[in-house]
């Protein structure tokens, strides 16, 4: 049977007694669910009713329901006491004094890719070329027509690419760059132009995007002694070794002869190894003369300049200079490796 209305008055003192003197937000749900809960003591009261005749009921039940209002009060006044006092302490806890030295930060580095970049354009820039630069986003004539891959050339099998509705694509490679220099400056010409391309594969030795530098000279008496010359230096200047080079006889539609690139293992100097899969040599890129289709293409006179082309991967180059054995490490950004270079 519910209680006298002076022990409901003595219950909500002593309610409010121990609310005021819960000092934290937990304390306080547990007096909360021992006094409102679904078997707190207010509750109980409340479930009681039912064995009262109407008017008993009546009456009862106003005063627990008051009291139950009165107790809901005090628990809500409270907790917003204790919400303000919690908050308030955090505050002061992370307050920043502004005449504290600073603590410092990491210092970043650069990313092994762009050192490799960097590195290469010094060099070239050392050995009289320039850098150029064109848009990632090309034409079909720039990609291809221009470099002599016309559309049915078999060679455009080479090259997965990802294609725009209106018939623009993500350039594959970056002689799309050599041909716009061609076609706003006369020989004589010499430039490399590094930058991202884009080609759909995607394994373990291969990104939809990746890192290429090409290089480019055009004028009179240009020959593949030249282009031979010129791909020593730059390795042997990269790697900082006494490395050889050789030149396999391979095919290109923009270059004719064409030749790929091998240069000596540098982790076993040509003695054979893991790396270079025994062989003692490993594949860097092509090159080759520019063919006399892509010289007329931009309105160059073939009976009286000549050229070389080469290209390369950044991203190759990079793994074999610091000795990077997994493609993904350069793309996942993995803090941990990416420390090694700060």
């Amino acid at each position: 049977m519910p209680q006298p209305a002076g022990e409901i008055d003595t219950l909500v003192s002593a309610a409010q007694a121990n609310i005021r003197d819960a000092g934290t937000l937990v304390a306080l749900d547990e007096i909360r669910v021992r006094l409102l809960g679904k078997k707190g003591e207010i509750t109980a009261l409340l479930k009681q009713l039912g064995n009262l005749d109407a008017d008993a009921r009546k009456l009862a039940g106003a005063k627990i329901n008051a009291a139950k209002e009165a107790i809901q009060s005090s628990i809500e006044a409270r907790h917003e006491q204790l919400t303000a006092a919690a908050l308030a302490e955090k505050l002061s806890k992370d307050r920043v004094d502004v005449t504290l030295p600073g603590r410092g930060q990491d210092q970043g580095g650069i990313h092994p890719v762009t050192r490799a970049r960097r590195r290469m354009e010094q060099i070239f820039r050392a050995g009289g070329f320039t850098v150029a630069e064109g848009p990632e986003i090309e034409d079909d004539w720039h990609n291809f027509e221009a470099l002599n891959i016309p559309a049915d050339h078999p060679a455009r099998a080479m090259h997965d690419t990802f294609y725009f509705g209106d018939g623009r694509l993500l350039r594959t490679h970056t002689s799309p760059v050599q041909v716009r220099v061609m076609q706003q400056q006369s020989p004589p010409i010499r430039i490399i132009a590094p930058g991202r391309v884009y080609r759909c594969d995607s394994d373990v030795t291969h990104t939809p995007m990746f890192h290429q530098i090409e290089g480019l000279a055009v004028d009179e008496h240009i020959t593949f002694a030249n282009l031979k010359a010129i791909l020593l230096g730059f390795l042997r200047a990269f790697f900082e070794k006494d490395v050889s080079i050789r030149l396999r006889p391979s095919y290109f539609p923009f270059t004719e002869p064409s030749a790929e690139l091998d240069v000596s293992c540098v982790r076993c100097g040509g003695q054979g190894c893991r790396i270079c899969k025994n062989t003692g040599w490993l594949e860097i890129g092509g090159c080759g003369m520019v063919h006399p289709n892509v010289l007329r293409a931009v309105k160059i006179d073939p009976e009286r300049y000549t050229g070389y082309a080469f290209g390369m991967g950044i991203d190759r180059m990079a793994m074999l200079l610091y000795n990077i054995n997994d493609l993904r490490s350069l793309f996942e950004n993995d803090c941990r490796f990416l420390r090694q270079f700060n």
